[in-house]
């Protein structure tokens, strides 16, 4: 069993075609195929179902995955590893974000880390801040940008504040409230809202402040993303709530300030253990020394 073997099985199974993953590991295509029946023959069994419209893994695949690409991540940590001892930072680094993050300028920064550390493969991936904190302590991602509740602390990584700011209102142009300075929770109450998933730590953040004033309301639109939840309030079909450092940067959209208003924290996880020589520059970018974060030692 070849390390190379592995990483054909790692990068068919994220393409789901053989052609692609011969593209992106700069091979051709048969020889791809050949190392990978070599493997299938040594292991006796097939990793994919394969035909002319789709290629997936099988139950022997699914199972040779996951320790085939903590293989070929850790062949690539000791290879950035040796490569930091004469001062090249290299390897990959796998940043995590909410969508709504504000304490940083994310793309910025990264732009300042690519003309530093060329050698290093970027990737960032959006979702919730309870999937981020998984991903992170799975050592999928090598950090992430969190938007939680007060007094949230995230389990299994180390993690530390970034700021705190409030949500407020966001009403479209023509709304009766679009002129209004300031609303209240009871005002608010009497709208239809659109908002995150139910259970998500973006639409907790919201749900305990009318929860806390007992209040109800009624959410009638449910959607993953910024951009989403914008449309149906420009649209003017809803109301939503925002972090208002956000808020600033979002077209088409009138914000009022909430009295009581739900308060959100950003935070910054990362892993417990030593991060990688590119997970350690950026961190260092922003003023992070990674051994000082705060750790809770809890998993689940």
């Amino acid at each position: 069993m070849e390390l190379q073997q592995m990483r054909y099985v790692a990068a068919i199974a994220e393409t789901g075609s053989f052609t692609r993953a011969a593209e992106r590991c700069l091979v051709v295509q048969s020889a791809l195929s050949h190392q990978v029946a070599r493997l299938e023959k040594e292991l006796g069994a097939r990793l994919f179902e394969r035909n002319s419209r789709m290629v997936r893994l099988t139950d022997a695949g699914r199972a040779f995955l996951p320790a085939a690409q903590q293989a070929v991540d850790a062949a690539e940590r000791a290879r950035a590893e040796v490569a930091a001892t004469v001062g090249e930072v290299s390897g990959r680094l796998a940043i995590g974000t909410i969508p709504t993050v504000a304490a940083v300028d994310l793309p910025a920064e990264l732009g300042r880390y690519r003309v530093r550390y060329p050698r290093v493969h970027i990737t960032v991936r959006s979702g919730s801040s309870e999937d981020l904190v998984e991903e992170v302590r799975a050592g999928s991602l090598d950090l992430a940008f969190l938007g939680v509740l007060p007094g949230f602390r995230p389990k299994g990584v180390r993690d530390m504040e970034l700021a705190t700011d409030e949500l407020v209102a966001v009403v479209a142009p023509g709304h009766p409230l679009a002129r209004a300075p300031e609303v209240d929770l009871a005002r608010l109450a009497e709208e239809t809202f659109v908002d995150f998933a139910e259970g998500s730590a973006a639409r907790s953040q919201s749900e305990e402040a009318f929860q806390a004033a007992g209040l109800a309301r009624q959410v009638a639109f449910e959607v993953t993303g910024v951009e989403f939840l914008a449309a149906f309030v420009r649209n003017g079909l809803a109301v939503g709530m925002l972090p208002s450092a956000f808020v600033a940067e979002l077209p088409g959209v009138c914000r009022l300030s909430v009295r009581d208003a739900p308060a959100r924290v950003e935070r910054l996880a990362w892993g417990r253990f030593r991060p990688s020589p590119a997970a350690g520059a950026f961190l260092a970018g922003l003023g992070v020394t990674p051994g000082r974060g705060r750790a809770d030692g809890a998993g689940g």
